[in-house]
């Protein structure tokens, strides 16, 4: 009998939903990440739960309906950490008039049957806040609603809520060969040390590495081809003083965001260029960063330069289709490619997807699975995931409610540490009364006690992982905090490798 029913590779978005779908429906599930979770394209999105509006251009309506009833049921079962957000679209000349605005935020509005979310509108620029940060010449723009979340957390969250229902989740761990048989039989290396387990059906939810992976360690042919695209993201001091996004149409028919970004910055991307290379080494290209400046000096009053960028990042998205075309117009829907023979283990190859639809991507894996398993019904759509068992109208009040439990805490601070932990923040805090219960801090906010409830729950192993995955401190400390907070690390756990990679 084989160790586990399912196999996953893979510590992405993708993998971990398909990791807590199986595990709680009752399937044996473990899962193998070669680095930290989220540690590739799932921490280096542009952290949006959206239906994605550009896509109605590509016709893409049976994917943008299903992402647009995704936002709301995610706001459901994860309020603290999937949060509404208001989206500013001037209307200017150019390829997109105002009427095909008008008509395509239209549908955006009824496709996804939307509960929540209120609806679009126009807005006057020259007597509305929004319109402040913008050149003059920008007069009117409309409004509209889609959801902002903290990509890497939503990772963790999932991967923590699959292991609390039984699923191993196994990081640091490389699987270096997989042998088919009737069962697979998966070698692994985890810092060195090797190890073997089984499994009757195996996942490769490896995003950027799925043809390497194919090749290399499952030495199965692709059965799909697969296009390698990088968006690349900057980070620059705060360029706006609301809380609103903007959606900016660049000339080449491309749409980049402006968001309100860890407080006291605004994100700027995303970009979409054919990436050939290592996956492991993403960084954005001199020019990416330049065209990201320059459709924003379009639009805003201050001018952003290359100089004023402090921090970059850029991810490779695996997406399902070939070269042809451009790369903003292949598609962003996942394919599901089940290969099975007669006597060989089952094989799931996972193409493309967003952040967005990872859970119904999930479902639909155990959809194709349900022959081999007969698994329990699909439960994920109404279940909180950890730190989201209350209603979304509920945030403030219960935000309130954290600010009481903890009064030492500036209102900032907390917004914070809830919306990363919700109602699960007692297991950070616990009963601290000041500053000090909770010391060591590394930077203004960063205390020990949610180092330690990182490194003890939720495998946070070195100081990259705590500050640029499971919180986005990593703007706000200097050097010298970083290098304190490694040594922390080393020290809680005894070893030697909790320095930082970056």
């Amino acid at each position: 009998m084989a160790d586990y029913d399912l196999a996953i590779i893979g510590g992405g978005i993708n993998g971990v939903g398909i990791a807590r779908d199986a595990a709680g429906r009752g399937l044996r599930v473990v899962l193998v990440e070669q680095n930290d979770l989220a540690s590739g394209t799932s921490s280096a999105s542009t952290k949006l739960i959206h239906g994605g509006l550009r896509y109605l251009e590509q016709w893409a309506f049976r994917l943008v309906r299903e992402a647009l009833a995704e936002r709301e049921v995610l706001m459901g079962v994860a309020p603290h950490l999937v949060r509404p957000m208001r989206f500013v679209l001037p209307a200017v000349p150019g390829p997109r008039s105002a009427m095909l605005l008008r008509l395509g935020l239209f549908l955006y509005d009824h496709l996804g049957a939307r509960k929540i979310l209120p609806s679009t509108r126009t807005i006057d620029l020259t007597h509305h806040p929004y319109g402040v940060p913008l050149q003059r010449r920008y007069r009117s723009a409309f409004e509209y609603s889609d959801c902002w979340v903290d990509d890497a957390r939503l990772v963790v969250l999932n991967a923590l809520d699959a292991a609390e229902r039984g699923a191993a989740i196994r990081t640091r761990t490389r699987c270096v060969r997989a042998e088919r048989g009737e069962e697979w039989r998966l070698i692994l290396n985890a810092r060195g040390r090797r190890d073997v387990v089984t499994a009757r059906v195996l996942v490769n939810a490896t995003g950027p590495w799925v043809e390497l992976v194919a090749e290399t360690v499952l030495r199965v042919p692709l059965r799909g081809v697969v296009r390698l695209v990088k968006g690349s993201h900057i980070i620059v001091p705060r360029q706006f003083d609301h809380e609103a996004g903007y959606i900016l149409q660049a000339d080449d028919r491309r749409v980049v965001f402006a968001l309100p970004f860890a407080r006291d910055f605004t994100l700027i991307g995303t970009t979409d260029e054919d990436f050939v290379g290592d996956p492991n080494v993403v960084v954005p290209d001199p020019e990416e960063v330049r065209y990201l400046c320059e459709v924003a000096n379009g639009y805003f009053r201050n001018t952003v330069t290359p100089g004023d960028v402090v921090w970059s990042f850029a991810g490779v998205r695996s997406l399902h289709g070939d070269h042809a075309g451009a790369a903003q117009d292949t598609t962003r829907d996942y394919v599901l490619a089940l290969d099975q023979g007669r006597r060989e283990a089952p094989l799931l190859t996972v193409y493309g997807g967003k952040v967005t639809t990872f859970r119904r991507l999930a479902e639909a894996a155990l959809e194709q699975l349900a022959d081999l398993f007969r698994p329990r019904l699909p439960w994920t759509a109404a279940a909180p995931l950890p730190g989201g068992d209350f209603a979304p109208a509920q945030f403030a009040a219960r935000l309130e409610q954290a600010l009481g439990s903890w009064p030492f805490l500036a209102p900032g601070e907390m917004r914070r540490l809830f919306c990363a932990y919700g109602t699960r923040l007692d297991r950070v805090l616990g009963s601290a009364r000041s500053r000090e219960d909770i010391a060591p801090f590394f930077g203004p906010e960063l205390s020990g006690a949610e180092v330690r409830y990182l490194m003890s729950q939720e495998w946070a192993e070195t100081a990259d992982d705590v500050l640029w995955r499971r919180t986005k401190l990593g703007l706000t400390v200097t050097k010298a905090e970083q290098e304190a907070l490694a040594r922390f690390m080393a020290n809680e756990t005894g070893r030697s490798d909790a320095v930082s990679a970056g």
